[in-house]
């Protein structure tokens, strides 16, 4: 008498799925865990930061055409670019929109003589040093790590700023690099006159070594 079968032919199809199914899972997690830390998403970029003022670059730099320097004083001569106190604002707000509920935490900070608690945007981790007065001088615009900042009614942060974002400009500088005039110009595009990149290297002083060596921006 023939022994009663155990798995029925239909038992090999389904171990076939289950196996299939298995290896898409597993690679899809691999996949996503390879990903995700390499998405736009998971680095906050275009997301915008929430603010205590709603403050526009696009009103006050495109439209008023006011300087990157009357708001971040110390670009030029510290590591970090500054945030404005309170009366760089009131210098303007103490005579126009003097009662506009959107600048009531301008006021309350001038009334009070406490500083505004801005949020950082573009923040970078505490063991990476960057310092703005550095790439200023040797002519890198603001763009180059701020985008199209005059642009946004509402600021983001519009770049990676991995590793490997600055190491992709530290290997090859030059087309990176401004005239000294137009480091600040939000408007300005390479024209026929403007000097060529490697021209731009030597009179910015830019090296051609040494500008991804580990110590620069981990000390």
């Amino acid at each position: 008498m023939p022994l009663a079968a155990i798995f029925r032919p239909a038992a090999n199809f389904a171990s076939k799925v289950a196996l299939l199914v298995v290896v898409a899972v597993v690679s899809i997690g691999a996949a996503f865990w390879w990903l995700w830390p390499r998405m736009d998403y998971a680095r906050h970029v275009r997301a915008v930061v929430a603010q205590p003022v709603p403050f526009s670059h696009q009103h006050h730099v495109a439209g008023l055409g006011i300087d990157c320097r009357f708001c971040h004083a110390s670009v030029e001569i510290s590591s970090n670019a500054g945030l404005p106190p309170t009366h760089t604002c009131m210098t303007c707000h103490s005579q126009i929109w003097t009662n506009a509920a959107v600048l009531a935490p301008v006021r309350d900070s001038w009334a009070r003589q406490a500083p505004i608690t801005w949020h950082r945007v573009t923040d970078l981790p505490d063991y990476v040093y960057f310092n703005h007065s550095i790439h200023v001088a040797k002519g890198v615009g603001c763009e180059s790590c701020h985008g199209q900042i005059e642009t946004m009614p509402l600021t983001y942060k519009a770049k990676t700023l991995t590793m490997g974002f600055c190491l992709s400009c530290h290997r090859n500088p030059a087309p990176h690099l401004r005239p000294a005039a137009a480091v600040y110009d939000t408007a300005w595009t390479r024209g026929p006159e403007t000097p060529s990149p490697m021209a731009l290297m030597q009179v910015n002083h830019v090296p051609d070594r040494e500008l991804t060596d580990c110590s620069l921006c981990h000390r």
